[in-house]
């Protein structure tokens, strides 16, 4: 006989099935999408080059976001977490990882179409090969930092998946924090935000606009601003006096981050979009040098 779990403090049924819903079909959309990426990247040749390795790495760091999200769906379905302390270790470990290197992959993208439109300068496999390289091995040292005890990961409030433990503000989570955020948010943020705006003047200037240079920072602000927020307000002020539920959000809202990606930097961008096609349907992408435009 199969005993149900009892639900997670401060949640109803409906609000634990919606949760695990969302996150079900968040990582679904997102693993999809993202897959169709890395496939297509792999089979079309056109779409080898310097520059769409960038994309790769993010199209890569978003599918395991979403490996991520699967199995936080499975265990809310659940209503608790089935793989123990140390599961939660790996599964916060494997979050930090992921998001970390999107969000570095992100950045790198915006450097190289900074040069590509304002300096005409063309990246190389070796240069491209060494910031992809980079950006994981960055992530992964911050992501090892909990592990380590610097920073600690522990339960989400509807405690069927793990993530950096807010909840206790003390002086080893707010140095880690602020570290976190500027080396993984604020830097980042600041390199697209110059980038693009270079961009944008140089669009400017010669009435071309080619893409719209404001959306991979407003991907950026509204997929990873409202977690971010929380943890910041968690620095100074006790959050544990706002409801389970609601702290719940920000963690969903970051997890569209894989299916906007992949709008924003694949599907978005004309020439991997003919790429994608061409894998689909078998007909050849006229272009054959992929130039990063985004439509």
């Amino acid at each position: 006989m199969v005993t149900a779990h009892p639900l997670p403090e401060g949640f109803t049924e409906i609000e634990v099935f919606a949760i695990g819903t969302a996150l079900l079909v968040e990582a679904l959309l997102g693993f999809c999408l993202n897959g169709l990426t890395i496939i297509s990247f792999r089979k079309i040749k056109e779409l080898r080059t310097p520059s769409n390795l960038l994309v790769l790495s993010i199209a890569l760091a978003d599918c395991g976001i979403c490996i991520n999200a699967f199995i936080a769906a499975f265990s809310s379905f659940l209503r608790y977490w089935p793989y123990g302390s140390d599961g939660c270790q790996i599964h916060g470990f494997h979050g930090f990882l992921t998001a970390l290197a999107s969000i570095s992959s992100s950045a790198a993208v915006a450097w190289d179409r900074y040069h590509h439109y304002c300096t005409r300068s063309r990246l190389q496999w070796s240069t491209a090969a060494s910031m992809m390289v980079f950006a994981w091995l960055f992530a992964a040292f911050w992501s090892v930092m909990p592990l380590l005890g610097w920073g600690e990961y522990d339960y989400e409030p509807l405690r069927t998946c793990c993530t950096l433990d807010y909840s206790k503000g003390d002086r080893n989570y707010v140095t880690f924090l602020f570290a976190l955020s500027t080396f993984n948010f604020m830097i980042p943020g600041f390199i697209m935000l110059t980038a693009y705006q270079s961009i944008h003047q140089k669009f400017k200037k010669t009435g071309h606009f080619k893409f719209n240079t404001g959306l991979p920072l407003k991907t950026l602000v509204i997929c990873w601003g409202p977690y971010c927020l929380l943890c910041s307000y968690a620095a100074v002020e006790n959050v544990m006096f706002i409801p389970p539920k609601y702290r719940m959000i920000p963690a969903l809202i970051a997890k569209t981050v894989p299916t906007v990606d992949a709008f924003v930097y694949a599907l978005g961008n004309e020439n991997y979009r003919g790429g994608i096609w061409q894998f689909l349907t078998g007909q050849k992408i006229e272009k054959a040098e992929v130039d990063n435009k985004t439509k």
